[in-house]
């Protein structure tokens, strides 16, 4: 029933915001939960509000849940709601924090603690659970979600406290330098792995996402799926009918985008969801899946989404199956694919990835691609700011630190690089960073015992001539 789903939620809400708030406000619980169940139905009007369409079962869900606590609404039915003004402009109470949180916020920032969290956490829960209600959420009951997430973790931003699913501070003294050696080789790019067990919690990855350079469309696309598929979850796990869509998306862009590294966190996220079992990202390409001899390519693309099974494959300029012709063995390995897409359709997601123009050519070479990847996401090449960025997140993550002669000098080779296909993004950066650090490694060893400071710092030199 509606209506015990969103009470189940409303009262997880009121029990564990009133204790926090009880807790920071020397008050017992019970003397502020009818104050947090207001507080929940402002945040179930905003998501009903949103689309501007009040439906029954949401209307049923409302009254079930918040009957029992307040004034009014005894006895009332739906189309004496609709007639009320009981939704109307509640939708703008997503967009800004409201004064209960801000007190969280404040002690947060304060005291050093998280009890913002829990207020985030349920009131997501929430509403997801009101968007849950129908069928299918609206577009813009997603966005809706969006703004209050948006605006919970802008606050929490703004004021330095944590967000969710990031990790607590470190505890002690941090670990000695490791000093790189002239002879060192370059770091080389994590490899691809399966995530540990168990499932990484959904509010991490995301938090993960959100941490990236750029990418601002990007990832509201990702969150948007993800929504959809909290909201499937929670219809699911109440044996709600759930409308049957497709997992499998299209990236499309220039290389060094970002496309694998968001693929390995749509992978997880969809573990996390339930959409998949294992959560394993397996990338692989044309030259992988096609062989020179008939009847083989078939075996080589079952055995690569094989290994996918419980996870996503990730097939890299796809567009390259479809580029040798109507005879080339290319659509064998489309064909195979679209087959075992439908055969393992409940554990297995595919994200097709390549230029834009080109994946079009994809998605016509076979009538099943069109119907199976629905969604596309563009991935923009990112501007010169961005990629400072990412070399200056480089520098941190391996414990270097360019100086400003430096990052001018970087910001001059960026302005100097043709802008076309060839140009490899966060690829070239990555490449950049890599030849910096072998630079500044040949310079320390004319040293005699260079100091710390030496040996964590990249020069404008070390960039190039």
């Amino acid at each position: 029933m509606p209506s015990e789903a969103l009470a189940a939620a409303v009262g997880r809400f009121a029990d564990e915001v009133s204790a926090t708030l009880g807790e920071l406000a020397g008050k017992p619980a019970d003397d502020l939960r009818h104050e947090v169940v207001v507080e929940a139905a402002a945040i179930a009007a905003a998501l009903i509000d949103a689309d501007g369409r009040i439906s029954d079962d949401e209307c049923w869900g409302y009254l079930g849940a918040f009957g029992p606590h307040l004034d009014g609404l005894a006895g009332a039915t739906p189309s004496q709601v609709r007639s009320s003004s009981l939704f109307t402009g509640k939708r703008a109470w997503v967009g800004r924090p409201s004064t209960l949180f801000d007190l969280l916020l404040e002690a947060d920032r304060r005291d050093g603690t998280r009890r913002t969290h829990t207020y985030y956490a349920q009131a997501m829960r929430l509403a997801h659970t009101v968007a849950s209600l129908d069928l299918v959420p609206s577009p813009s009951e997603l966005t809706a979600l969006e703004d209050l997430r948006g605006a919970l973790l802008g606050a929490m931003d703004a004021a330095g406290v944590a967000r969710p699913g990031t990790p607590a501070p470190p505890v002690g003294r941090q670990p000695p330098l490791k000093s790189r050696a002239a002879g060192d080789a370059p770091m080389a790019p994590t490899a691809t792995a399966a995530p540990a067990a168990p499932a990484r919690p959904v509010e991490e990855l995301l938090a993960e996402l959100d941490a990236l350079v750029g990418l601002a469309a990007v990832k509201a696309d990702v969150r948007m799926v993800a929504n959809l598929l909290q909201v499937a979850k929670l219809r699911k796990d109440r044996n709600l009918p759930v409308l049957d869509t497709s997992n499998h998306l299209v990236f499309t862009g220039n290389p060094g985008t970002g496309k694998t590294t968001v693929a390995r966190l749509l992978a997880q996220i969809y573990r996390s969801l339930g959409v998949v079992s294992t959560g394993q990202l397996i990338e692989t390409d044309r030259s992988r899946l096609v062989a020179g001899f008939v009847g083989q390519t078939a075996i080589r693309t079952r055995e690569a989404i094989e290994s996918a099974l419980g996870g996503l494959l990730l097939v890299d300029e796809a567009y390259a199956l479809v580029r040798g012709g109507e005879h080339d063995f290319g659509r064998e390995a489309i064909d195979t694919l679209v087959k075992m897409m439908e055969d393992h359709r409940d554990d297995l997601a595919v994200v097709a990835a390549g230029y834009t123009a080109e994946m079009n050519d994809f998605i016509d070479a076979n009538p099943g691609l069109r119907s199976r990847f629905t969604r596309t996401i563009e991935f923009p090449d990112y501007a010169d700011d961005e990629l400072v960025q990412i070399f200056e997140s480089l520098g941190r993550k391996n414990r270097y630190q360019p100086t400003s002669d430096a990052v001018t000098k970087l910001r001059a080779i960026l302005a100097a690089q043709p802008r076309d296909r060839g140009f490899g993004n966060a690829r070239f950066i990555r490449n950049l960073f890599e030849q910096a650090v072998a630079r500044q490694a040949t310079r320390l060893v004319a040293l005699a015992a260079p100091n710390d400071e030496q040996l964590v710092t990249l020069e404008a030199g070390d960039l190039g001539v």
